[in-house]
């Protein structure tokens, strides 16, 4: 027997308490878990779980024994940390929290170029629509898009913009028309993202600024199912134009009232993280990361000459997530 996995695997079962979770969660199969904890109950001589049918519980030593356990534990992964940080090598996996626009634009290929440094990375993310879904615990990073940052105790980097544009289908135009003023939208079926500033959009130009009072037939959480549905027909959506550039570039989606300035239409891919006094080496190396490939695409695009700029936004009338990083970080303190 393995002690020391059978001891990481009954660590895991009476986190979970459940044999079948936790097999999930370890990557093996569940026969594994179950003889990994028979075998060192055998070797132990005491039962450290109570099993029915409906529940499994920890007996009064297999409390204590989770405690020494999990002290243990902890004391390997500081030594596998210190000969790490020893050696200059990040190890261990990362939490990430991420907004549904930013793991459907950039951060797959933020996570494959990190892989090609560090092939041992590995991450477990969760998607959110919503930051109030999420606890700064639950995570080690969190990338969100927001209009503005609502007050916070954690490290923010401002990474990159995007601005919304309105868009619609080819179809749905060519059944109910095409808005040429703002005004017109109030007569057309509004399909509005929960994260959507209000239930009016509000443009401006030389004249002032004009509220236009929009009604939705659909409101839902998800921008990603707004796109979908726009996709079908169904009506017009202010979007990010990070999520729907692939269909303005081949003409599935249709941007509208490019003339016309829409207010309040900029948003920022924040990198977020606590400020911990001794950062993990793997979130350190990771972070540090992240805004190294901002700044760079940032010097990138301050290389293309003006001409292909200009060209560029006229063809498009919006632009992509743009980087905004800067050299150093700053705190939100509520």
């Amino acid at each position: 027997m393995n002690q020391l996995a059978s001891i990481r695997i009954f660590a895991k079962v009476a986190e979970c308490l459940n044999f079948a979770e936790s097999a999930k969660q370890l990557g093996i199969s569940n026969s594994v878990v179950t003889r990994s904890v028979a075998a060192l109950e055998a070797h132990l001589g005491v039962r450290l779980f109570n099993r029915t049918t409906r529940r499994v519980s920890l007996t009064d030593t297999g409390q204590l024994y989770w405690q020494r356990c999990t002290d243990l534990l902890k004391q390997l992964d500081l030594m596998d940390e210190c000969i790490a940080s020893a050696a200059g090598k990040p190890t261990g996996s990362l939490r990430l929290a991420t907004c549904s626009l930013y793991v459907n634009t950039d951060l797959p290929d933020v996570l494959s170029a990190y892989r090609i440094r560090q092939p041992g990375a590995t991450f477990d993310v969760t998607v959110f629509e919503d930051m109030s879904e999420i606890a700064a615990n639950d995570f080690d990073v969190c990338f969100h898009a927001e209009r503005r940052l609502r007050d916070s105790t954690l490290v923010c980097w401002p990474l990159a913009q995007t601005r919304d544009v309105i868009v619609a289908s080819p179809t749905y135009l060519k059944r109910y028309g095409t808005p040429r003023t703002p005004a017109e939208l109030s007569s057309h079926a509004i399909l509005l993202a929960s994260d959507a500033p209000s239930r009016y959009w509000e443009f401006r130009d030389n004249h002032g600024t004009q509220r236009v009072v929009v009604r939705p037939i659909l409101n839902v959480q998800s921008p990603l199912v707004v796109k979908q549905a726009v996709l079908a027909g169904l009506g017009i959506a202010r979007l990010s134009h990070s999520v729907v550039q692939n269909e303005l570039a081949d003409g599935s989606l249709l941007a509208l009232l490019n003339d016309a300035h829409l207010c309040g239409d900029e948003r920022t891919v924040w990198l977020l993280h606590s400020g911990r006094p001794h950062m993990p080496i793997a979130l350190r190396s990771f972070v540090d990361f992240v805004v190294a490939h901002y700044r760079l695409r940032l010097h990138e695009r301050t290389e293309v000459p003006a001409a292909q700029v200009v060209s560029k936004q006229h063809r498009s009338g919006n632009s992509e997530l743009r980087t905004v990083c800067r050299p150093t970080s700053w705190r939100h303190v509520p």
